[in-house]
This record gives structure tokens, C-alpha cells and sequence, in this order.
């Protein structure tokens, strides 16, 4: 089993910054990627950023320029560090991990979520 703990969500205010930060445990021997999604309230859940192994990022248009996510291979933890907030930010953010299997496919993980709320 693959077990993902998520820390640093909290309450801001419009222009703050926050750092989330996963870590991740259990079985974990070919990540595919790893990331974050959100959901606010009345929405669906998005993409809000993600990285490949090997290197490649991508992001939400939402977030592009003020997002910026990093991995820590050794360690098993994707951050999302989070600048110049605001209130549409506010929203239940998950961990996401993906892993290749060698029997084929790939199998997905999620975290019990973190709030983040950014006040005007």
C-alpha cells in the first residue's frame, strides 16, 4: 500500500504564500509522476500542477507563473510552493502519485487532502 501525508495548507490572505508538501511511503519502486490537484467548492477536481519523472512540469493556466512545483527523488516528496494567492485559490488540495506497474498500466494514489483558504 502507498500512503501519502500532506502538510502546510492553512489560511492566507490575497497576495500570501503557503508551501504544501506530500510525503510519500509503502511500495513506490517506479513513479510515474507525482502532483497536485484541488477542488473548491461546487467544482470539480483539476489539475493544478505535475511532474513526470524525468523532469517535465505542467500546470493549471490558473496557477502559471505564481505556482512552482519541485520533487524530491531521495526523499519521496512533491511540493507545491504558492505565491501571490487569491481567493479562487481556496480550495481542498490533494497529493497525487502514479505509478508504472510491470504487469502494465498505472496505478494512482491520493491523499486525504488539505485545506487551503485565502481570504480577500
Amino acid at each position: 500500500q502507498v500512503q501519502l501525508v500532506e502538510s502546510g495548507g492553512g489560511l492566507v490572505q490575497a497576495g500570501g504564500s503557503l508551501r504544501l508538501s506530500c510525503a510519500a511511503s509503502g511500495r513506490l519502486f517506479s513513479i510515474n509522476a507525482m502532483g497536485w490537484y484541488r477542488q473548491g467548492p461546487g467544482k470539480q477536481r483539476e489539475l493544478v500542477a505535475r511532474i513526470i519523472s524525468g523532469g517535465s512540469v505542467n500546470y493549471a493556466d490558473s496557477v502559471k507563473g505564481r505556482f512552482t512545483i519541485s520533487r524530491d527523488n531521495a526523499k519521496n516528496t512533491v511540493s507545491l510552493q504558492m505565491n501571490s494567492l487569491k481567493p479562487e485559490d481556496t480550495a481542498v488540495y490533494y497529493c497525487n502519485v502514479v505509478l508504472s506497474s510491470w504487469v502494465g498500466g498505472l496505478n494512482d494514489y491520493w491523499g486525504q487532502g488539505t485545506q487551503v483558504t485565502v481570504s480577500s
